[in-house]
């Protein structure tokens, strides 16, 4: 089962108490957006086998939306952070890599 630590209660919580809010740090375009980025933003998303960031509610806790390093294959969490975060912190870039010798990197 999959445990994620919210970063504003600090509490460990199971997926039952979580709702998934799929891909982090997606662009959002604007009301002047193109027909072809609103798709891509709705319907286009990365899917990564491996190393992925997303966003997560803690629906049966404090009810705010945080965000999720973990990987896809192992479920291995490797850290959460505020959702407010533009880009993931850089100790988590660098607990990733620690971990992950030839992961690419955040992009």
């Amino acid at each position: 089962m999959l445990i994620l630590e919210c970063p504003y209660c600090g509490v460990k919580a199971e997926e039952t108490e979580l709702s998934p809010g799929y891909e982090a740090h997606l662009k959002r375009y604007g009301p002047g957006a193109s027909d072809d980025e609103f798709e891509s933003y709705m319907f286009a998303r990365k899917n990564p086998k491996g190393v992925h960031f997303e966003r997560w509610r803690h629906v049966y806790g404090c009810g705010k939306w945080f965000l999720a390093a973990r990987c896809t294959a192992t479920l291995e969490v490797f850290g959460t952070y505020p959702a407010q975060t533009s880009a993931p912190p850089p100790d988590l870039i660098e607990a990733i890599k620690a971990k992950r010798p030839g992961w690419e990197g955040y992009k």
